[in-house]
């Protein structure tokens, strides 16, 4: 018998099994928190396990060459939207320096280490919880240390969305970053054909899965003048919003069409 994967019953079985690692997540990750010898077993799982999703999803023709444009670019800002995240640390090439921003959850601690096993230098900050919302003071820190591996031909790396804020929207943080370095903002979106959306979660955050294919989009670089008013900056954020929208959108369309 056919089982239809989206009928009313397939999906509340699916809200039962997102619902359940949910709440097993969050009565263990207090304690997996202050493990350094869990921690260091999980960071080497979870970065196996993005090499086998990475080795075995060979990209699209027409999936854009990662490499050759951030050479183009270079130094340059990076940016991916949370949820969409999970796979960018294994896209580095290995000669290219890049320093990464994460907050400083322990989830981030987590994602930060899993980026240093792929090469990332780490630096951690927080954009708070609007998209309108400036950056606080150990934001504001991380960012000028941005700026600084950028003004040393460093590229710098952060996710567009304010975590736990509107998904889908870039902050102020990274568009405020390309006017005090003055290197582009590059918007990519690298997607895969096989996966699991986490439903409950604020970013619907996509867990790659392997034996698939995959899809890099970038969008059109975001460029911000080092003089952007307030009422400019709102323009470039809400640019580099759209870019990254569309990027992502490219990217599950020409899966789909490969199917």
């Amino acid at each position: 018998m056919h089982n239809d994967r989206n009928s009313p019953a397939m999906t509340a079985e699916r809200k039962r099994t997102d619902g359940f690692a949910k709440n097993l997540w969050r009565r263990i990750r207090g304690p997996l928190a202050r493990s350094a010898f869990v921690k260091s077993a999980l960071v080497q799982l979870i970065a196996g396990y993005l090499k086998l999703v990475r080795a075995t999803n060979p990209p699209l023709e027409e999936s854009a060459d990662l490499e050759a444009i951030l050479r183009r670019f270079s130094p340059s800002i990076i940016t991916f939207w949370h949820g969409q995240h999970i796979m960018a640390p294994t896209a580095r090439p290995d000669d290219l320096a890049v320093v990464a921003m994460f907050s400083r959850s322990n989830d981030a601690e987590l994602n930060a280490r899993v980026a240093e096993k792929f090469g990332f230098i780490t630096v951690r900050g927080s954009g708070g919880r609007r998209a309108q919302q400036s950056p606080e003071k150990g934001g504001a820190r991380a960012l000028l240390t941005l700026k600084n591996a950028l003004k040393k031909g460093q590229s710098a790396s952060m996710i567009a969305d304010i975590a736990h804020g509107r998904a889908r929207e870039a902050g102020q943080g990274v568009v405020l970053l390309a006017k005090l370095s003055g290197r582009p903002i590059l918007p990519f979106a690298y997607a895969f054909s096989r996966n699991h959306i986490l439903q409950k979660t604020w970013d619907k955050t996509t867990i790659p899965l392997p034996f698939g294919r995959s899809m890099i989009v970038c969008g059109e670089p975001v460029w911000v003048d080092a003089d952007a008013d307030e009422a400019q900056l709102e323009e470039k954020r809400m640019e580099l919003t759209r870019q990254l929208n569309d990027a992502t959108t490219k990217a599950y369309a020409a899966l789909e069409k490969a199917k």
